[in-house]
């Protein structure tokens, strides 16, 4: 059972899934594909039954983000002791809390919080059919920051794109209103959780340096450090007070699907790191959008919603949008890769 997420761990596994037949490739592709949707889609409904729920009423949205930063944190530091008591059992590097590193990695913490934040602020706000729409202007805001923080540059087919995602996003918005569904909290929420994925890929590479290049590492630090900035955050909010007023806190299943939300948030970034490593970045970006597609229909099937057709058209739109970015820049990687000089030719087109 490989955790590490290190590149050379990867490069053998390149090589290795190379070696195999088609079949079994293909089998082992499918396998992880599917592990990635089920377990993804499974913390989405998940997230809305705690966050949501009328039979619940759990009105305490960052709890609930710091439990499943508590089952994280928990969960890394036990694989780390058990691949030090049990070398072989399982790969997982070595876990001990440096107060420096931790500084290091705080920038990067507090943009990881506002991002699971808000994605739970949303899900709690609006529906789960609707989730996707309110949270599609990541893609935007990666071009809008690439320009004004790296100064990059993107081409006038990606910004095309990116137009059709906001074009579905406002339609969107429009068709919610007029179902009398839309929550206007909600889908700022959206927004700002949209805005802080950006930021937190463009922090991610700064901080790697910092904890040796390794993911699970930058998991933990990130993970710890949000329990300890959410405690205030619970205190301020009222959320401890209206936990100790909850009907449920004594009940077992109220605290397992609390603990199946925090193993569903640790699974995710595992078997994200597996679906690219078995496919690609692209690939995995792909199967994002499928699944992201799949989740939407899941949704209204499951809670029995009548959309109309331009609701429907909205959703079409982000999703197509988003899959047509993926396919244009991965043709202008390769473009790239295939005629290095076509760099500068890129920079001198048309572009943000």
């Amino acid at each position: 059972m490989a955790l590490t997420g290190g590149s050379a761990a990867s490069e053998e596994a390149d090589e290795d899934s190379r070696n195999k037949p088609f079949l079994l490739r293909a089998l082992q592709i499918t396998l992880v594909v599917s592990l990635y949707w089920v377990t993804s889609i499974s913390m989405v409904f998940l997230n809305k039954y705690l966050l949501g729920s009328p039979s619940l009423q759990l009105n305490t949205p960052i709890f609930v983000t710091f439990y499943q930063c508590l089952v994280t944190s928990l969960l890394c530091k036990g694989l780390s002791t058990l691949a030090t008591c049990c070398p072989g059992t399982v790969d997982f590097p070595t876990l001990s809390l440096d107060l420096k590193v931790a500084r290091s990695v705080l920038p990067l913490s507090v943009v990881f919080i506002g991002m699971i934040s808000f994605n739970n602020l949303c899900l709690k706000y609006v529906g789960v059919a609707f989730y996707n729409v309110g949270r599609s202007l990541t893609t935007v805001f990666n071009v809008l920051l690439s320009y004004l923080l790296l100064k990059q540059t993107t081409s006038f087919y990606a910004l095309l794109t990116c137009g059709i995602i906001i074009g579905g996003f406002w339609l969107g918005i429009d068709q919610e209103g007029a179902e009398g569904t839309l929550s206007l909290i909600g889908t700022i929420f959206g927004v700002l959780a949209s805005l802080c994925v950006s930021l937190n890929a463009i922090y991610t590479k700064k901080v790697l340096p910092a904890v040796d290049n390794s993911i699970w590492i930058l998991t933990f630090y990130n993970n710890v450090n949000a329990c300890v900035l959410f405690l205030p955050l619970m205190v301020l909010l009222g959320e401890l007070q209206a936990l100790l007023d909850f009907a449920h806190l004594d009940s077992a299943h109220f605290w397992l699907m609390m603990t199946l939300s925090g193993l569903f948030g640790f699974a995710i970034g595992y078997v994200t790191g597996l679906q690219i490593k078995f496919t690609s970045p692209l690939t995995h970006n792909v199967s994002g959008t499928a699944k992201a597609c799949a989740q939407t229909v899941l949704a209204v099937l499951y809670y029995e919603e009548t959309k109309s057709f331009l609701w429907w058209t909205s959703n079409l739109m982000v999703l197509g949008g988003s899959s047509a970015y993926t396919w244009v820049r991965g043709w202008e990687m390769q473009k790239t890769q295939e005629d290095p000089s076509s760099k500068e030719g890129e920079k001198s087109a048309i572009g943000v």
